[in-house]
Order: C-alpha cells, then sequence, then structure tokens
C-alpha cells in the first residue's frame, strides 16, 4: 500500500506513545517532599540569574544570591505553569475532531496528561522553597487568555517551542550542576525528559504544516509567534523576586535589563528554535523588531 501523508504523521507519535509508556513519572511520588533542603544550595545555576555578572549581583551576600536563585527559579516555573494551561487547550483544541485512535490524537491526550502533573509539580516545588504563586503580569494574562481562544497550526507548535525549549536549556545545565538543590535538579531531570517528546511532537506538527502556508497566513503566523515570544521572555522573572531579596524592584529590572551575561544566556538557549523557525520561513520582516526586543536574538 503507498504511503500517504496521513500514515507518514502517525510515525513519530507511534514512536512517541512507546517513549512515555516506558518513562513518565508521578511527581507526586517520584520525588521526595519532605527532604530538608540545604541551606546554601542555589535553586538554579546562578549564572541563569538576571542579575548574575551586574554589580547588584556583587552586592548580595551569598545567602541572598542563593535565595535569589530561588525565588527566580519559582517565577520561571510560575510563567511555566501558566503556558501549560495555555498549551493544553491549544493542543486539546488542535486534535478535537480528529480520530480518538489515531496516534497523533493519543500522543496529544498524552502530553496533556504531562504537562497536568508537570504545573502541579512546579507548584509544589515554589511552595517547598516559601515562594509565592509568581505567574506573568496582568497584561501578560489577558494575552495569554487572548492567544489560548485564537491561536492555532503553525503559531500554536510554535509558541510551544520558545516557551519549553529556553526552560529545557536552563534545566539541563542545572541537573548538572551540585551547586543546585536535589529538588531543582530532580524536578528538572523529568521535565527535561519528558518535555523531550513534548518539544519533538511539536517541532513535527510545525515541520509538517509551515511549507503549506499561503504569503498571508505565513506574515500572520510570524506576528503571532513574535508576540508570543516576547510576552513568554518579558514574564519570566516576576519584580517580585528582588523584592524578596531586600532589593529595590525598579533598579534590579533595570539592571537586569542591560546584562549582556544574561542577554547571552536567553540567546543561546534559543539559538536552534530560531534557527529551526527561520528555516520554515517563520521568522522574518517587521517581526524581527520583537525578536530582538525578546534578546532570544542579537
Amino acid at each position: 500500500m503507498p504511503v500517504t501523508a496521513r500514515t507518514d504523521r502517525e510515525v513519530v507519535p507511534t514512536r512517541l506513545l512507546a517513549s512515555s509508556a516506558k518513562a513518565s513519572f508521578d511527581p507526586n511520588v517520584a520525588l521526595d517532599w519532605q527532604a530538608p533542603l540545604a541551606p546554601d544550595l542555589h535553586g538554579m545555576s546562578p549564572e541563569w540569574s538576571s542579575l548574575y555578572g551586574t554589580p547588584l549581583w556583587d552586592e548580595l551576600s551569598p545567602q541572598q544570591q542563593v535565595r535569589l536563585t530561588q525565588h527566580e527559579f519559582a517565577s520561571i516555573s510560575g510563567v511555566g505553569i501558566w503556558f501549560e494551561m495555555i498549551l493544553m487547550q491549544l493542543v486539546l483544541r488542535d486534535v478535537y475532531d480528529d480520530d480518538p485512535s489515531l496516534p497523533h490524537v493519543q500522543f496529544a491526550l498524552t502530553e496533556i496528561g504531562d504537562e497536568c502533573r508537570h504545573s502541579v509539580m512546579f507548584a509544589r516545588m515554589a511552595s517547598a522553597y516559601g515562594c509565592p504563586a509568581y505567574g506573568p503580569s496582568k497584561a501578560g494574562r489577558r494575552l495569554g487568555r487572548l492567544f489560548k481562544t485564537i491561536g492555532y497550526g503553525p503559531a500554536a507548535y510554535a509558541a510551544i517551542l520558545v516557551a519549553e525549549e529556553v526552560l529545557d536549556i536552563l534545566q539541563r545545565d542545572l541537573i548538572r550542576d551540585e551547586r543546585v538543590q536535589p529538588l531543582s535538579r530532580e524536578v528538572s531531570r523529568i521535565h527535561v525528559l519528558e518535555e523531550a517528546r513534548h518539544m519533538r511532537f511539536a517541532r513535527e506538527e510545525l515541520a509538517r504544516r509551515a511549507p503549506h502556508l499561503s504569503p498571508a497566513q505565513r506574515r500572520r503566523h510570524r506576528a503571532v509567534i513574535a508576540i508570543v515570544a516576547d510576552v513568554i521572555v518579558s514574564n519570566l522573572v516576576h519584580p517580585g523576586v528582588y523584592a524578596a531579596v531586600d532589593l529595590d524592584p525598579l533598579r534590579a529590572k533595570e539592571a537586569a535589563a542591560g546584562n549582556e551575561h544574561y542577554a547571552e544566556q536567553l540567546r543561546s538557549s534559543a539559538s536552534q528554535l530560531t534557527g529551526f523557525l527561520d528555516d520554515l520561513g517563520l521568522m522574518g520582516g517587521p517581526t524581527m523588531r520583537l525578536w530582538r526586543r525578546t534578546r532570544l536574538i542579537a
């Protein structure tokens, strides 16, 4: 029988379903939530702090630096929870009319189950660090509500990649970092393993759909993707994390905005993603101003 495009679509999801069956985790039982925290270990690799490399970072005591990384990781995770709620709705709506016996639908449902567990895991981690429920700004929430309602197709899957790939590189760094709390490292290990499947699925869907966009559709998706990237990155670090270590939030935000080390961390984490999107024609034109503002490109 000749292989059709519909059959081709099911090859990767079939493999991802098999991988999910072999290696998936319930964080409620896979992690030791009662283990005491080490007082001198960071929440994430300090090099990923938005203030690392600035005079403000040097002004902090070692304990303040530890607390800042815990609060910043809780903030990043809080944005992760927010966007996971959005992407679950995007993915579910994308397969709403499809045959649930097909592997791509079954993997989409598997991914939604994973994301529910990840959101609970991130929330419990932030609580363990004594951090509030950080999340995006009010404007970010309004834009997220709009996007989860009208987002579709390539823009939806590209947005998933923007949200997940930056966090993936950060977490891969801290998994290997013995200066970081075991809780952060184990949370990251679970997230990286399961998100690798989600990112592969999103890349496959994006590569399959992007070539069929008309010029007008391509321009629209470019704009939406750039706006989503800007909203995600600008909300990663809540100003409250600075107040939590007795810094002036306005002064700290200004220092973080001009921190070239942090900008390079962001660019490095997104280099494969932006190259992939560019190859598919999903970056370019007027949207490049927004991409530069995100600091995901130079």
